[in-house]
């Protein structure tokens, strides 16, 4: 993630476990909301405070001028991490700030916001730990893995933002050739794609947190979207190749393809995986594979990792290999020697995406 900002002009200013830091202003913001492919969110801080308590935390949060950010015939939701001794119920938190959100609003407005749980208008965000509290706007409202084109989801589908993700660590990058067999509804495939034509991660977005605050002007946004050249031409650089060997998931990758626009920079095929047309080019091939998660489900998949050692070493010399999963004793059972294994949360699962350097005669160059 602070790689991805950096290139995009963002000098990191720190980084923490959950997020990274950086300045800039709202329509930074905007920019980012649009531009980030590993991203979950965009939050502004606008506040910073200690409270010991509840009471604390709202006497503090009521001083902040929210007629300046939340429209009085609004909405707004709050989201929260919360670690305090004296918080019990994390909600408890949430609804005092709530509380001095709407108070301080009908004191200035003479009306308040609605608030709930929707996140797809205003929304806030509140970290407290011990006495530090951080409050910020969160400008993405519905997180940003939520691109708008996966319309088909498929069975146990990766979010995009991971996928983005993955395909970083991967070593890919636009004009190598990218194989993904057993691609499922195609979100690794995809997001190559949208890299490929040199287009912005949310360009099918139509609603951000920030359209839901005062101030916000359509026409700015507007203005960002041109900068961006959010209408480039689909440019093909280097083979994008998708297979799977159920119909229903390649014609669910397809539809998902021709919505998010780049349908026509991929080559879908339904196949085995171990039928997969790999080009002669070097490049990148991406398998991600079922875990195994119910009882007796490994030993059915130990022959399908074995399979896809077989199929590294006999048909994709020269490439670079990776195996994403979520479990590390089957992963062992791809036979080859990985040279690095790259750690992964896919919702709460730990995986791994496994390295392989796949040798054509000579070593090949990175």
């Amino acid at each position: 993630m602070s790689e991805e900002l950096e290139e995009l002009g963002y000098p990191v200013v720190r980084v923490a476990p959950a997020g990274v830091f950086a300045k800039g202003s709202v329509n930074d913001c905007m920019r980012l909301n649009l531009q980030l492919r590993m991203g979950l969110r965009v939050l502004w801080k606008i506040a910073d405070f200690e409270a010991m308590d509840g009471q604390q935390l709202y006497k503090q949060a009521v001083r902040i001028p929210w007629e300046a950010y939340v429209p009085a015939d609004g909405y707004v939701s709050i989201g929260s991490s919360v670690r305090n001794d004296t918080i019990r119920n994390t909600k408890f938190a949430g609804l005092r700030l709530k509380d001095a959100l709407v108070d301080r609003i009908r004191e200035k407005k003479g009306r308040r916001p609605d608030t709930g749980n929707d996140s797809d208008k205003a929304k806030l965000f509140l970290y407290w730990r011990d006495e530090e509290v951080n409050i910020y706007l969160d400008t993405s409202g519905v997180p940003l893995s939520n691109r708008g084109y996966r319309v088909s989801p498929g069975k146990a589908p990766m979010r995009e933002n991971l996928a983005a993700a993955v395909l970083k660590a991967a070593r890919w990058h636009p004009g190598l050739s990218l194989v993904n067999p057993m691609c499922g509804s195609g979100t690794l495939s995809i997001e190559a794609a949208i890299q490929a034509s040199g287009r912005p991660a949310g360009r099918l977005r139509e609603n951000f947190g920030f359209m839901h605050l005062v101030g916000y002007r359509p026409e700015e946004f507007e203005a960002i979207k041109m900068e961006l050249d959010m209408g480039k031409a689909l440019v093909a650089s280097a083979p994008i190749i998708a297979t799977d060997q159920d119909p229903e998931a390649i014609e669910a990758a397809r539809r998902n393809a021709e919505l998010a626009g780049v349908a026509d920079l991929i080559e879908f095929e339904v196949c085995d995986f171990r039928q997969t047309k790999v080009p002669d080019d070097p490049g990148v091939v991406i398998l991600n594979p079922e875990y195994g998660d119910r009882m007796g489900e490994e030993k059915k998949l130990l022959p399908v990792y074995q399979a896809i050692g077989d199929f590294f070493k006999k048909q994709c010399p020269g490439y670079w290999g990776y195996v994403f999963t979520g479990n590390r004793s089957l992963g062992k059972r791809i036979g080859l020697k990985t040279t690095r294994k790259i750690e992964f949360y896919n919702g709460p699962i730990e995986c791994r995406l496994f390295e392989y350097e796949l040798y054509s005669g000579s070593r090949n160059p990175r």
